[in-house]
């Protein structure tokens, strides 16, 4: 019995080894990113992304938890603006700033999490015209640290994150097109 145990304890030691090497040759950063073409001039858009307060008419968030605690700075748009939530699982807790607004086109987001787990992001949002349409995209980045490259290995961060941001850029893109 003592011999099975012992083996059973190598294999699942070899297991967690062979884990965390090989999610420490993942990359040190990620990224995932959305877009979508709406039918309107950037200068529309740009003010549901910039104002905090327009999020929750199309952020995929705010419907996760229509319960959760928000709070914002005193400025709500533009650079300087802060807005923090503290919600369910789905959401947790956390808070962001606008680092920086260029109107029509980019809006760039401080992003710290605190709960489930703590992390710190940047969100940026670029506003692209072509033709009769805006190209607008949605896109998160920052460090992976060993304990996000891990859990990478079981999670697809682009698609749980990504399906989020089509979610919220479909919203964004009707209510853009009704203005």
């Amino acid at each position: 019995m003592l011999k099975i145990v012992s083996i059973i304890v190598v294999v699942v030691l070899v297991v967690v080894a062979g884990i965390a090497v090989y999610a420490s040759t993942r990359p040190d950063s990620f990224r995932v990113e959305r877009s979508v073409s709406i039918k309107a001039p950037p200068h529309k858009i740009f003010p549901l992304i910039d104002d905090l307060k327009a999020w929750a008419s199309w952020s995929p968030y705010e419907k996760k938890d229509p319960a959760m605690k928000r709070s914002f700075g005193p400025v709500t748009a533009g650079k300087g603006a802060t807005y923090e939530w503290d919600g369910n699982k789905n959401v947790g807790q956390g808070r962001m700033e606008i680092l920086e607004a260029t109107p029509p086109g980019k809006v760039l987001i401080k992003l710290d999490f605190l709960k489930p787990f703590e992390a710190h992001n940047t969100a940026e949002f670029t506003l692209a015209p072509k033709g009769d349409t805006t190209l607008a995209t949605w896109a998160i980045y920052g460090p992976s640290a060993f304990v996000t490259k891990v859990m990478g290995l079981f999670l697809d961060m682009d698609n749980m994150i990504g399906k989020d941001f089509e979610s919220g850029l479909s919203d964004l893109k009707t209510l853009a097109e009704k203005q």
